[in-house]
C-alpha cells in the first residue's frame, strides 16, 4: 500500500525538494531550513526508479499546544519544527537511541516517557506511531541496510497493535542535509521507497529531511536539526539534545562502529533496556587510526566532516579505545553470555539489574 499524502497519490520524486514542488501548497509553507547531525554511517545505497506514493494529513490530534500540527500537511509541520527552540533533555525516562538502534513502547509504559536520538548529519531518525494504542518507535538510520530495517521498525509496532483496532499508522522523517556525496538524499528516498512497499497504509505527517532539513553557511551545508525527542505520553516530537546518551554508551557505539546491524534494544513487557551479547571481530587499523590527528579522524570517518558537532572526534577516539581494549567482547563482557540488562529506578534513571537466573 502507498505512503500517504493529502489523500492525494504522487509520483515518488528523485529528491525532497521535488516531492515539494510536485505539491504546490506545501512549497508555500517551506522556510529556508536549518538542521544538526553528526554520526558515523556507511554509504548508502544507489536509489532505483521512482515508486508511487501518496499522502494525507493526520487525524485525532492531542490536545497539546502543537496539537493542530497533526493536521498540518508534513512540510508545514516540518517548517514548524525547525522553528522550534532545542530542548535540553534529561535523563529521568528517557530512552536514548543510539545509531543503528530501535526503541519501541507505549504510553502504557511505566518507565519511559520519551524517546529520543541526535548526533545525525546524514543518518535520518524515524519515528512511526500507531495513533490507536499509542505505540511509538524511534531509530536511527544510517542507510547501511534500510531494507532490512524498515520492515523491523514496522513489525516492532504491529507486535503492540491489535489489527481490530481503531486508529492508523503515522511516519514522521527527520534529518540529512544536502551533502556534497548525496548520501542523505539517497537514504532518505531508500526510506520514502521502502515504506512505500510495505502491506499497511502509512500517512507521512512530519517531512523535514535532506534539501528540507539545510542550511547553508560560507558556501558550506549543514543539517538544521539535529535530533529529536518524542513524548510517548502526547505523541509530541520537537527538537532536542541529549546531557546522557547512556547506559553502556561506549559499548553501543562501538558495536555500530564495528559494522552490527539495526537491533531492537527495549523490551517494554519488562521495561527492561538489553544490550547484548554482542561480538565482533578486531577493529581493522585500530592503532593507526588512534594515532592519527583529529582533522584526519573527521575527513576519514565521518560522513559529513564539516557537519558534525563539536564532541565527534572525541567520540570517534573513545569508541576506537574501546574497541582496542575489548577486541573480543563476548567473553569479556557479556559473562556466561548474557545480556547486560538496565531497568529505570525510583527516580527515573538506570539502574542495572541481575539477568534471571544469576
Amino acid at each position: 500500500m502507498p505512503l500517504l499524502i493529502d489523500g492525494r497519490r504522487v509520483r515518488l520524486p528523485q529528491s525532497a525538494g521535488d516531492l515539494v514542488r510536485a505539491h504546490p501548497p506545501l512549497e508555500e509553507s517551506l522556510h529556508p531550513v536549518h538542521a544538526r547531525a553528526g554520526t558515523w554511517g556507511r554509504e548508502c545505497e544507489q536509489w532505483e526508479p521512482a515508486v508511487p506514493l501518496a499522502a494525507e494529513p493526520a487525524r485525532g490530534a492531542s490536545t497539546s499546544p502543537l496539537a493542530w500540527e497533526a493536521r498540518a500537511e508534513p512540510l508545514e509541520r516540518a517548517r514548524l519544527l525547525r522553528g522550534q527552540s532545542v530542548q535540553q533533555v534529561g535523563p529521568q525516562g528517557l530512552l536514548y537511541v543510539q545509531q543503528r538502534e530501535l526503541a519501541v513502547t507505549s504510553p502504557k509504559d511505566g518507565s519511559i516517557s520519551i524517546l529520543g536520538s541526535d548526533d545525525a548529519t546524514t543518518c535520518h531518525i524515524v519515528v512511526l506511531r500507531h495513533t490507536g494504542n499509542g505505540a511509538t518507535c524511534l531509530t536511527h538510520c544510517d542507510g547501511t541496510d534500510t531494507k532490512a530495517e524498515v520492515p523491523l521498525i514496522m513489525n516492532s509496532i504491529k507486535s503492540f497493535s491489535d489489527h481490530a483496532q481503531s486508529g492508523r499508522l503515522e511516519v514522521h522523517l527527520v534529518g540529512g542535509f544536502s551533502d556534497d556525496r548525496q548520501l542523505s538524499q539517497k537514504l532518505t528516498h531508500q526510506l520514502l521507497s521502502e515504506f512505500d512497499k510495505q502491506e499497511d497504509d502509512i500517512h507521512l505527517v512530519t517531512l523535514c529531511v535532506t534539501e528540507l532539513n539545510d542550511r547553508e553557511e560560507n558556501e558550506n551545508h549543514f543539517p538544521i536539526i539535529y535530533g529529536i525527542a518524542v513524548n510517548i505520553k502526547t505523541a509530541e516530537i520537537y527538537r532536542a539534545t541529549f546531557q546522557d546518551r547512556g547506559p553502556e554508551e561506549e559499548l553501543r557505539a562501538a558495536r555500530a562502529l564495528a559494522g552490527g546491524p539495526m537491533i531492537s534494544i527495549y523490551d517494554a513487557k519488562t521495561e527492561q533496556l538489553q544490550i547484548g551479547p554482542y561480538s565482533w571481530m578486531p577493529f581493522p587499523h585500530v592503532d593507526f587510526w588512534l594515532q592519527q590527528d583529529d582533522k584526519q579522524i573527521l575527513e576519514n570517518l565521518s560522513t559529513s566532516p564539516l557537519a558534525e558537532p563539536p564532541h565527534f572526534v572525541q567520540h570517534i577516539r573513545s569508541t576506537l579505545m574501546f574497541l582496542k581494549k575489548y577486541p573480543s567482547p563476548t567473553n569479556t563482557l557479556f559473562p556466561g553470555n548474557k545480556a547486560l540488562l538496565y531497568k529505570k529506578n525510583k527516580d527515573g534513571l538506570w539502574e542495572k539489574i541481575s539477568p534471571p537466573g544469576s
